[in-house]
């Protein structure tokens, strides 16, 4: 068997972020920030850090600003440069001079799969990894990062690979839940994702949290499919099409962006990690408690 790696991520933005409203009726929800990066970069950081530099952002209507943010700013740098800050300098090279990130339009809001099938000619008959904006996942002390995680498992079976995790009953009904039965430690052969079931409906509490590597016949799937949840292509009615998928439970923590209060713990723990931030952070926080 040919043992093919995963040179290509495609990362969907075509959102119009409804429930961030009314902070992203002019700002993409990919551009809100987490800590000081959009989270469009952490998802971006992910790829790179897992050895893929080829990356494609299906973008949408008034999300130019995702653009902008990885592409080079002449002026701010002469800006910092006369200031002497280095250190930002580096920091915005580091993002900016990417090699590879290349962007479609989803002119038409019709759900992931077909913001997922744009990305068919870049790909040109290659698995991929697809990295949902609204999640950001950070590997734990000299672990492997999620992407990463996904890749070494396809290069094994040669079979879409999903990240799933444990979900809490209350929050089964936001996500695609996986029937399957184990494969080896935190691996199971899929017979089924069911989206965003009720949970006396669900199959098992193992949801899909954003993180995909699938083989190029999921976009004849995404063809077949009708629209469904939300009168939407989803990409779980193409995967249900799959022959036996891998679910791979992720070591990685998770931080969901998907709504606002989500958004905000994201942005607190995080922000809590960081040396600069922590005890001034720590400190107020305490007060806030104590009030």
């Amino acid at each position: 068997m040919n043992q093919e790696e995963i040179r290509k991520v495609v990362i969907p933005a075509a959102g119009l972020g409804t429930r961030f409203l009314p902070i992203t009726k002019a700002q993409p929800k990919e551009m809100l920030p987490v800590v000081d990066k959009p989270v469009i970069q952490y998802v971006v950081e992910e790829a790179l850090s897992s050895g893929i530099d080829d990356i494609l952002i299906v973008t949408g209507r008034s999300k130019r600003a995702i653009e902008d943010h990885f592409d080079n700013s002449l002026e701010l740098e002469r800006v910092l440069l006369k200031k002497g800050d280095t250190d930002l300098i580096q920091s915005i090279d580091e993002i900016s001079n990417v090699p590879d990130i290349h962007y479609i339009r989803q002119k038409e809001q019709r759900g992931l799969g077909d913001a997922i099938l744009h990305a068919q000619k870049h790909c040109d008959g290659e698995p991929f990894a697809v990295l949902l904006g609204d999640t950001i996942t950070i590997p734990h002390a000299g672990k492997e990062p999620c992407t990463a995680q996904m890749c070494k498992v396809f290069q094994k079976y040669q079979k879409g690979v999903i990240a799933v995790e444990k979900v809490p009953r209350e929050k089964i009904h936001s996500y695609g839940i996986i029937e399957g039965t184990p494969l080896e430690e935190d691996l199971y052969s899929i017979r089924d994702i069911i989206e965003k079931p009720q949970p006396e409906q669900a199959p098992s509490d193992l949801g899909a949290i954003g993180r995909y590597v699938l083989t190029p016949d999921i976009f004849d799937l995404l063809k077949e499919v009708r629209p469904g949840y939300g009168d939407e292509i989803q990409l779980t009615d193409a995967l249900r099409l799959l022959n036996e998928p891998i679910g791979m439970i992720t070591t990685c923590r998770r931080y969901d962006i998907g709504d606002k209060i989500g958004w905000m713990k994201s942005s607190i723990e995080l922000a809590l990690e960081r040396k600069e931030f922590n005890q001034s952070l720590k400190e107020f926080l305490k007060t806030l408690l104590e009030e």
